[in-house]
């Protein structure tokens, strides 16, 4: 069977009608730019503010790493929580924490609010222990967040087994807060809120550049341009074009995911029975999750789309064999890849680089329920002017050294890691 190289959520998601293209002066109390969770989350609170919004995107919605996302719905960041606090200052580390603990319940909300069409599911998601190593880890973060009240457990023993449904993995952190969706249909159903309240979205119309004029902003486009006091820069791994020195604050990495054929029988219903979405403790992780129609998905950090069909394939039946050899012979269906920005420390950045203007980097991977959160942030700020609505303060912009070297030594490190996979040599 060949392995086709295209997105599954784009498959499996309803494509509405081509939007307009930017042609003229349009003028706006907010222009956002970017079509993705955080841009889409900020025009779509915005204009249910009444605010007159504008949302450019150089492609179509969810183009970018938001329509090409794993579609976990996780709390929390990659970083345990009182790392977070120990690096923040516990004030701002806690709100931080506090904010993206609670994200998944406004993704949820916007979902039912909007009646949106993406496979929604609110089971949760297991982080999973590959190792001695990796269930001290998973034991430490569920302290950390049973203490702050998050409704969290460690699983061991037949639990575990029965929850991720193989016998590799002696621990899973099952957080009930989380859950798991299609990434791409969460993005269009938030396109099509957004223009429900009468927010104007021009696809097909990237930014040329970006100018002071007077109080306002002008932002330019091939055929036209808008006109607003405020602009939000939402862009994030996928800013194109010469226009902004945002792509210098953060490096790109990649994320690429394989599909399966949809599965169905006794066996394949072994695998994450309860519905979640699952990682495991890896550093060059895998992630493992099945979508409604039964396909079985599993993901890993690198570039896909520069490796062979062979080579993918092989991955996948290596990490299926491996976690779930009952199984048998699994047939890959398609595969894809997503691009992801980076931060040395793990940490996203918000930005105020100048009156007006919003702008971040650094989901590090976490973009649906951060980015949804960041949106909302953002249009609560330009509501009310109050930094302390955002989950953590601006900070001053930082470029990133070496960026582009870092991003090709981190692609190194995952195909490497990948090739030994498939050559047995580690798991």
């Amino acid at each position: 069977m060949t392995l086709r190289q295209e997105c599954l959520w784009e498959q499996l998601t309803p494509q509405p009608p081509a939007g307009p293209e930017l042609k003229g002066e349009v003028r706006a109390d907010v222009c956002v730019i970017g079509a993705g969770f955080t841009g889409l989350s900020a025009a779509l609170h915005l204009a249910e503010a009444g605010q007159r919004v504008c949302l450019l995107e150089a492609h179509s919605p969810g183009h970018g790493g938001s329509g090409r996302n794993v579609g976990l719905v996780n709390a929390g960041l990659w970083i345990p929580p009182d790392e977070i606090e120990a690096g923040l200052g516990h004030e701002v580390g806690a709100r931080l924490n506090r904010t993206l603990g609670a994200a998944p319940s406004l993704v949820f909300s916007l979902v039912d609010r909007h009646a949106i069409d993406c496979q929604l599911r609110r089971e949760g998601t297991l982080h999973m222990a590959h190792n001695a190593r990796g269930q001290a880890d998973l034991a430490s973060r569920c302290e950390q967040w049973q203490r702050r009240g998050a409704p969290v457990e460690l699983l061991t023993g037949q639990a575990c087994r029965e929850a991720t449904g193989t016998e590799r993995i002696a621990a899973a952190l099952l957080d009930r807060r989380a859950g798991t969706l299609n990434p791409m249909g969460y993005t269009r159903g938030l396109a099509r809120a957004v223009r429900a309240l009468g927010a104007q979205l021009f696809e097909r119309s990237p930014v040329q550049r970006l100018e002071r004029q007077g109080a306002d902003w002008c932002v330019i486009t091939g055929q036209g341009s808008v006109v607003a006091p405020r602009v939000v820069i939402a862009s994030n791994a996928y800013t194109e074009g010469q226009w902004t020195e945002l792509r210098r604050h953060f490096f790109p990495g990649y994320y690429y995911q394989v599909a399966s054929r949809p599965l169905a029988g006794t066996a394949a219903d072994r695998i994450l029975p309860g519905g979640q979405g699952s990682w495991d403790t890896r550093q060059v992780l895998s992630s493992i999750r099945r979508d409604a129609e039964g396909r079985l998905l599993l993901g890993s950090l690198g570039n896909g789309a520069g490796k062979p069909a062979w080579f993918l394939r092989a991955w996948a039946d290596r990490i299926q064999r491996h976690y779930f050899p009952y199984l048998g012979k699994v047939e890959w269906e398609c595969t894809w890849t997503g691009c992801i920005d980076f931060t040395p420390d793990h940490l996203m950045r918000l930005y105020e680089p100048a009156p007006g203007l919003l702008a971040f980097t650094g989901y590090n991977g976490r973009g649906v329920t951060t980015g949804t959160v960041v949106g909302k942030a953002f249009a609560d700020f330009m509501q009310s002017g109050d930094e302390r609505v955002l989950p953590m303060p601006f900070q001053p912009m930082r470029a990133v050294a070496a960026a582009g070297l870092r991003s090709s030594l981190y692609e190194a490190g995952f195909s490497l890691y990948h090739a030994g996979q498939c050559l047995r040599v580690v798991i």
